[in-house]
């Protein structure tokens, strides 16, 4: 399986402290992601400007050719292969390897090593990406932590067959699941997908009587109107445990630097915390049994 990274994290993501294992690949593409080197299922190398000197080393052991240095920086090409030569060779650490292949076993044995830092309540998350799209692995992942007594989430998008969640679901203690747009032509604009069939399965989890925690991203001027969750929280209503309001941050610019990409809520500022309560309360108007909001906030002009 491609995994991006593991992580030991304090989080809300789940009961207690968690391990979480970050998936490679996504089939939705977030106008606003996070975590864009986790969209593409391959293997990529990244560059750090910071830590370059300029010796070109990378370009001369790379195999294919596929590496070159100019005056904004280090470039990988299509000849790339992310075979590591490059990262392993850098004597700066310059150069990272985003993605790399293991067993269910071997990740298995690494996460369980982390045993004595969950404590009672604590357990392991597996997120990305999407964990859907290597769900095979995932299950016989997950129903090894079962078996040793772990406690298991899996933070999903939704998008997926519905056969996919049905293996899932012995072996899931707790779905962490997006809902980001409740109308379908923004959530074609903004993620390139319909939310058509993410709304299918969550009714199906549902009905399932799964244990769900939604999560909503408030990203300025996408999701966070009031017409946005007035209407999700007609799916929702009282039909999950827990509905958290996640707060844009801007703390990826970096990410996208290193991509050699763009990206569209560069200048965006994050949300005011009085927004982000105002949300919240009315996602419990509407019927949500427990809302929550999360993240970092903006203080008012007349406060900052």
């Amino acid at each position: 399986m491609k995994v991006l990274d593991i992580q030991r994290m304090s989080t809300e993501d789940g009961p207690g402290l968690r391990t979480t294992v970050f998936f490679k690949g996504c089939p939705l593409c977030c106008t606003w992601c996070h975590n864009p080197e986790s969209i593409s299922p391959k293997s990529h190398v990244e560059w750090l400007s910071v830590r370059c000197i300029g010796c070109r080393i990378c370009e001369s052991v790379c195999p294919q050719k596929g590496i070159h240095l100019d005056e904004t920086g280090v470039h990988t090409s299509e000849r790339c292969e992310a075979c590591g030569a490059c990262t392993t060779a850098c004597p700066t650490q310059a150069l990272e390897m985003k993605g790399k292949d293991y067993t269910v076993d071997d990740l298995f044995d690494i996460v369980m090593k982390d045993r004595a830092f969950w404590g009672a309540d604590g357990g392991v998350t597996l997120s990305g990406g999407e964990v859907t799209l290597q769900w095979k692995e995932a299950v016989k992942l997950l129903r090894k932590f079962k078996d040793a007594g772990v406690h298991t989430a899996v933070d999903t998008c939704g998008f997926a067959t519905q056969a996919v969640y049905d293996v899932l679901l012995p072996v899931t203690d707790l779905f962490l699941y997006d809902l980001k747009l409740f109308d379908d032509d923004l959530h074609r604009i903004f993620t390139g997908q319909s939310n058509e069939r993410i709304h299918s399965n969550f009714a199906y989890l549902v009905s399932k009587n799964a244990h769900i925690w939604v999560r909503t991203p408030i990203i300025p001027g996408a999701t966070d109107t009031d017409e946005n969750i007035r209407g999700l929280a007609s799916w929702i209503g009282n039909k999950v445990e827990k509905w958290e309001l996640c707060a844009f941050n801007n703390l990826c610019k970096d990410k996208y630097s290193r991509l050699g990409r763009t990206w569209d809520f560069a200048d965006a500022s994050l949300i005011e915390q009085a927004r982000m309560e105002e949300l919240t309360a009315l996602a419990v108007a509407c019927g949500a049994p427990e809302a929550v909001w999360s993240g970092s906030t903006a203080l008012r002009e007349s406060e900052g």
